[in-house]
């Protein structure tokens, strides 16, 4: 069965709206926990547009399934990383103008800073992931620094404004994804993905886990957090039974 990480960054972003104390992203995380979710992810940005610092400290110490930290690998974020030890470390690459992130870890051009951003993390006995483009070039990249795990960018995918687009991008994640199971990387997918395109993504037998997070906030608005992640937890079930 493939994992589902929610990742809560925009309950924080409602909160952050008004500078106020609700709604809470422990909250959501335990929501989403009796959900169903086995795995809660979340991003601490270098501008602090949503996920705040003790967000991330109060969610370290609550979360009862997995956490996965999301962080640009600098140093401010890395001893965050390693004083709190969480589950899981995905390095994401960080633009301060962007909207949501807008493509994978350039893992060839910043080799050697990633590289000793993934010794320190899993110095600290940090099993470590690196968000990168469904291409072959980084995926090999990324292997060579001996990291636990590639995420695979889905926005591509997700994005795709016909059937024939989206077919292709399709192609381009099945392709990365048997790259990465002929190497010691284990494969996660993420971002953009929503409750009418995720199954064709679960189908993918390498999948491990699935982080996804605006779809179901924006869907616990209407339905209530336990019953969003329900029902992307069930469209995943259903695509890979």
């Amino acid at each position: 069965m493939i994992r589902l990480g929610i990742n809560i960054d925009h309950v924080a972003t409602v909160r952050q709206a008004r500078k106020t104390f609700e709604p809470d992203p422990v909250e959501a995380a335990t929501m989403a926990e009796r959900g169903g979710a086995d795995q809660i992810t979340a991003h601490l940005r270098a501008d602090r547009r949503h996920i705040q610092d003790y967000d991330i400290e109060a969610l370290s110490a609550a979360v009862q399934v997995k956490f996965n930290f999301e962080c640009a690998s600098e140093e401010e974020m890395l001893s965050i990383a390693c004083r709190l030890k969480p589950d899981q470390v995905c390095l994401v690459p960080e633009n301060r103008q962007e909207i949501t992130t807008e493509g994978g870890l350039d893992v060839v051009t910043h080799r050697d800073t990633i590289a000793r951003s993934v010794d320190r993390l899993q110095q600290n006995g940090i099993f470590v992931s690196l968000f990168v483009d469904p291409e072959t070039t980084q995926i090999a990249a990324a292997a060579e620094l001996g990291v636990e795990a590639v995420e695979l960018h889905t926005g591509a995918y997700s994005n795709a404004q016909t059937a024939e687009q989206l077919q292709q991008e399709l192609a381009k994640l099945e392709v990365a994804s048997a790259q990465v199971a002929a190497s010691p990387l284990r494969l996660h997918a993420g971002h953009g993905l929503n409750y009418s395109n995720v199954q064709p993504v679960a189908r993918i037998a390498e999948l491990e886990e699935l982080n996804i997070g605006h779809s179901v906030i924006a869907r616990s608005i209407s339905v209530g957090m336990e019953s969003a992640v329900r029902e992307m937890k069930q469209l995943i079930s259903l695509a890979v039974t």
